[in-house]
């Protein structure tokens, strides 16, 4: 059962499905797909350099899953919990020829319906900050990892850089709603993005918490001067 929260979230990133991925690369000057290729770069460990089943979780219309399989996972599944992103991401898929190597669920990342030890890797892009409990979401991805996976977490951060931070604080807050706003048709998801940033632990912190849930040999890169991070553990 969603919470009042986890129900009004998705109805929020349900309303916005058709202009997602356009918002996503405009708003981002399309750096968003570089983070990407970054963050599944990452995802490969030494216990496991041929990792067979990956999981691309708060998937959306599916720009991770694509990742994976172009990075040589040998199968994805692609989970999220809004039936209008998941039916976009089916239409990608089919486009790019990649609909046999990929499995499409829709589900509630605070609980998968997985079996324990499932996934060689999980990957989370830009949906970690988005969950009812961010600790209940770690402690499924590291249940259903399998001992020695790793779990990948792409996200907005903290900038590096006092100056680009005011600068990105300015466009974050005041030209990224506007525009949002405009071509999304929906006044509050790109008002929410900026609160829900601001909110979410930076990468010391997170860095943190992933250890605190039982993830070792964690990690994290800054990405575009600290605008995202990439954040990763093992599971042992």
């Amino acid at each position: 059962m969603l919470s009042p929260k986890a129900r009004r979230i998705r109805q929020m990133f349900s309303s916005i499905a058709p202009r997602y991925d356009l918002l996503n690369h405009l708003l981002s000057l399309n750096i968003d797909k570089w983070w990407r290729r970054k963050a599944v770069s990452l995802m490969r460990v030494t216990s496991c350099e041929r990792p067979s089943v990956w999981l691309d979780l708060c998937s959306g219309t599916g720009d991770l899953s694509l990742e994976m399989i172009r990075q040589g996972a040998q199968r994805v599944v692609s989970s999220d919990f809004s039936h209008p992103m998941l039916r976009l991401n089916l239409a990608k898929l089919r486009q790019s020829q990649a609909i046999p190597k990929v499995i499409l669920v829709e589900a509630d990342a605070l609980a998968l319906p997985f079996a324990t030890n499932t996934f060689d890797a999980v990957g989370i892009a830009f949906g970690l900050r988005n969950l009812d409990s961010m600790e209940g979401g770690l402690a499924e991805m590291r249940r259903v990892l399998k001992p020695g996976g790793r779990l990948v977490v792409l996200e907005f951060s903290k900038p590096t850089n006092a100056a680009f931070d005011r600068l990105f604080q300015k466009y974050f807050f005041a030209v990224l709603p506007r525009v949002g706003a405009a071509l999304s048709r929906h006044s509050h998801a790109y008002t929410y993005l900026p609160e829900s940033v601001s909110q979410f632990p930076d990468q010391a912190a997170l860095r943190r918490i992933l250890e605190t849930c039982g993830f070792d040999r964690t990690g994290v890169v800054n990405l575009t001067g600290g605008i995202a991070a990439i954040h990763w553990g093992e599971k042992r």
